[in-house]
This record gives C-alpha cells, structure tokens and sequence, in this order.
C-alpha cells in the first residue's frame, strides 16, 4: 500500500492522500508511536491535574451527577497505577481475546485449505462486478454479531480480493469500512440498538419527560443506510482506493483456480459439518429455556445478552474450526490430531507483532481512561456546541461533526453517549426535534471515523492485518485510504439524514424526526 507502487494520477485529492501516507509512515513503528502517545498522555495529565482542569455533567449509566477532574499519572498514586495495571491493561484489552480466539478455528480452516477452496468456489460463482459490493456489505452486516466482523470479515475481504486477482488491501479497506465506518446500519437490529436506546431513555428523563423510545426508533433509516453505504463503499473503493494502490506485486493465496476432486469432497463434508453445527447453536440459544440463555427472574424467557457479549466469539471459533476439521479430514490434508495443532499455533505464531503492538496500545487506551481526558473533550466539546446558538437542521448537522470528533477520542459508542445524550437530548427536544432523531445523528457521527482513529479499539488488530500483504504498511498508510470512506461515508449520510428529514418519513416504527 505504499506510494512509490502507486499508479494513479496525481489529482489534489490523491496528492493530499499521498502526503497523508508518506508523513504517517515516516513517523516511527506503530508499537513506538504508542508509546510515545503514552508518554503525553502523562504530561498532558499532570498539567491537566495542576490547572484543576473539572467538568459536570449527567451520566445516563449511573444516572447520576457527576463531576470529573483530570488525574495525573506523574503522581505517586498514578506510578502505582501504570505499574500495577500493566498486565490487567494488557490482558483485559477489548480485541485481544477476540482476535487470538477467533484465529484459532481460523487458523485450522486456512491451514487444512478449506478456505482456500471455499474462495475458489466463490471466485468460479460470483460476478466480478459484484464481489466489491458484497465485501461492503456483509462488512455491514456484520455487526449483528458485535466485534466479529473485525476479525473475520477483515482479512477475509483481502483474500477475496487477492483471489480475484486484486490488489488485497483494497479488499481489506472495502471490508474495514463496511465494518467499522457502517457500524450503526443493518438490515436487522443489532446489539447497539437496545443499548443506545435505554441509555436515551434515561436521557429523555433528565429532561423531566416520561416518554420512551424503542430498540427500533432508528431501523427504517438504518436500513436504507445499508444500502447507501454498500453503494458509497464499493464506489470509493473501485475509484479511489483501489487505483491509489495499483498492481500488486506480492505473492498470490492461490496459484490454480480449479477446485480438485479432493477439495470437492472436502467442502461437501465442511458444508454439512457447518450446517449440524449451526443446527445444535440454535438448540442452544433459540428456546425460551434454551442451555446458552441466561434465567431472567419472574421470567420463563432466558436472557442472551451474556452470551451475545461473552459467548459469540468462541462460536465463531468453532464455526471455522468445525468445518475445518471436517475439510480436512475427507480432502486428505488433515492426517492426526498434530495437523490441526499445527495449523493453531503456525496461525498464533503469526499474531506474534500483533501482541508487542496489542501491549502498547492496551496501555495508551487505558492511560487515556484513567486520567478522564477523554471524558473532559467529549464534554467540552458538547457543551461548546450548546453555545454556539445553531437551530434546527444546522444544529444536528453540526451535533454529527462533533460527535464524529469526539470518536476520534473515545471508541466505545454507549460511553460517548451516556456522556452527550443528558446534554444534547432535552435541548434538542426543546427545540423539537425528537430523540430518536438526535440518537440517528449521533449514530452517522460515531461510526463514519472510526476507521481513523488509532484510538479504536481494533484499528491495531488491522494495521497487522495489512502489514502482512505490505510489510511497510503502517498508520498513516491505514489513515490515508480509509480517510475517503470517513469523508464520502459523513457526507453521503448527512444527505440522506437532510432528504429525510425534508420528507417527514417515520425513521422507525412509530419515530419520527
């Protein structure tokens, strides 16, 4: 992905991304930059601490008041924190567990060829024309299941890609963006719904209302959204991004298309194995009294949130390593049970720079909590934007640009709006304009820079992902071509928030804008 094998014209636009590139990959390696990133968090912090630097504000969570001050790291209190938390940080850090999980059914599936087939197969069976669209969209898709789409979809969407005889990390952009730029659209209610929802609830009651809104308060727009970003992902990939990277040189996944009689068989045995594994995980979790469902009291319906959270991931381990298995024993690559723990730890042994990478940013991300400036921005910001005197559409217009900003700093999409919706919902709804489309607002804004800022979560997990198609990837090149997708993504979604708007269409069952 770097410069120099760039073919494209140079246009303004392509020029500004190219300087992007070159000044984000001239500053030092990703795990330094973190570190470096710590080190002013700390001195940001002590200076913050000695100014008496203080915000108040509503916590929607806690339902509660609350008051936050800056707290210094450079304290002895804070020495003991960095010290005593290194390795709670580390372990503890949201996408680690996920992404090592995750690649172990990865990694058998990979090891014993049965993704290698099961790409044949799509490349034979698909339209050229489409499989840009199709990575865009099952990248959107995806965050139905929370976080697996990062894990998955990702490196999957390059391989697609290199299979189709294109340029990887164009794959791996067009999947990024779906999943992490499109986080809030689906053509289905994902786990953020009820979660952004119950938190607006308490919100509305800061603002002495009794109303309440529903899980589905945003799901006509969101689904129309899938589509609009399906479109603008396929569009920025294919005209920009893609042209930006030109041929790539690297090796190829696959070197014959032609799908053998034994990874026939194969592929016959992993689709049946897959189809009585998904059949046993709704045994499992369908039922009201379902094994996998948590009892909820005074109810005979279990709760799946506690597995939604905790339990998805290691599913999505054995819906890999399953299939994997089962492909490998009917094609022949799999001899013994030492065949399929090699391809674990060959697919571990790779996530060796991920892990030096993980531990810095685990730490950066949880010096960033500890000393609340995080926190203080997003107020800050919020209650800037209360004094600007903005009306109307301007105002949820410029609500969108600093909720986007404010993702910049904080990742996580519930902490962001337990923060924002006791200021920003009773004021919206004294200027008339309905929660539920003060929620929508928020939703284009905290999803369409997630894919820039080294601040999320996973956006570590893929740097790594494109340093091994391009050694020589790094920050700056990842900004630099998810960058168009953030732009067109905020735009393209700000206009059809406008259209809508002027159209007086209901946003959800029974919500109107």
């Amino acid at each position: 992905m770097s410069v120099k094998n760039t073919t494209a014209k140079n246009g303004m636009f392509n020029r500004f991304l190219n300087m992007v590139e070159r000044g984000g990959n001239k500053l030092p390696h990703p795990v330094t930059i973190f570190v470096l990133l710590s080190l002013l968090v700390i001195i940001i912090s002590e200076i913050g601490a000695r100014a008496g630097m203080t915000v108040s504000y509503y916590d929607a969570r806690q339902q509660a008041d609350t008051t936050v001050t800056a707290v210094s790291l450079m304290n002895a209190e804070g020495i003991r924190y960095m010290f005593n938390s290194a390795t709670k940080n580390f372990t503890g850090f949201a996408p680690l567990g996920t992404v090592l999980v995750a690649m172990l059914g990865v990694g058998v599936a990979e090891g014993t060829g049965l993704i290698g087939a099961a790409l044949k197969k799509i490349v034979l069976g698909t339209p050229k024309k489409l499989i840009t669209a199709v990575v865009v969209l099952m990248g959107v898709m995806s965050n139905v299941a929370s976080d697996a789409g990062y894990v998955v979809l990702v490196p999957l969407g390059a391989i697609v890609f290199l299979s189709f005889g294109r340029h990887p990390l164009a794959g791996l952009t067009a999947a990024f963006a779906g999943v992490s730029a499109g986080f809030s659209a689906n053509l289905l209610l994902g786990t953020l719904d009820p979660l952004l929802a119950g938190i607006t609830n308490e919100a509305i009651k800061v603002g002495g209302s009794d109303i309440t809104i529903l899980p589905t308060a945003n799901y006509y727009f969101m689904f129309v959204s899938t589509f609009l970003l399906t479109f603008l992902g396929t569009i920025v990939t294919e005209k920009i991004v893609e042209p930006r990277l030109g041929e790539y040189k690297g090796p190829k996944l696959i070197e014959s298309m032609d799908v053998t009689p034994a990874e026939k068989k194969g592929l016959r045995a992993a689709g049946l194995s897959l189809i009585a594994f998904f059949g046993i995980m709704l045994f499992l979790t369908v039922p009201d009294n379902a094994i996998l469902r948590t009892a909820v009291e005074g109810s005979t319906k279990g709760d799946l949130n506690a597995y939604i959270h905790d339990g998805l991931v290691p599913t999505i381990m054995l819906a890999f390593l399953v299939p994997g298995i089962a492909f490998g024993i009917f094609s022949g690559s799999i001899k013994n049970d030492k065949d399929v723990v090699h391809s674990m730890g060959k697919a571990m042994a790779s996530m060796g720079g991920y892990l030096v990478l993980a531990f810095t940013a685990a730490q950066f991300v949880a010096y960033f909590g500890y000393t609340k400036l995080g926190i203080i921005l997003a107020v800050s910001g919020a209650n800037f934007l209360q004094t600007v005197g903005l009306t109307g559409l301007p105002l949820v217009l410029a609500f969108i640009l600093v909720a986007a900003f404010i993702n910049l700093f904080i990742g996580s999409a519930s902490a962001k709006w337990a923060i924002m919706a006791p200021i920003f919902i009773p004021m919206m709804m004294q200027l008339g304009i309905s929660p539920e489309f003060t929620q929508l607002a928020y939703r284009i804004g905290d999803s369409s820079t997630n894919i820039i800022s080294p601040l999320m979560s996973y956006f570590a997990v893929i740097v790594t992902f494109a340093q091994k198609y391009d050694e020589d990837s790094g920050i700056g090149t990842l900004i630099s071509a998810m960058l168009p997708y953030s732009i067109v993504f905020l735009v393209g979604w700000s206009i059809l928030m406008v259209l809508w708007y002027f159209t007086g269409l209901p946003i959800g069952p029974g919500a109107f804008m």
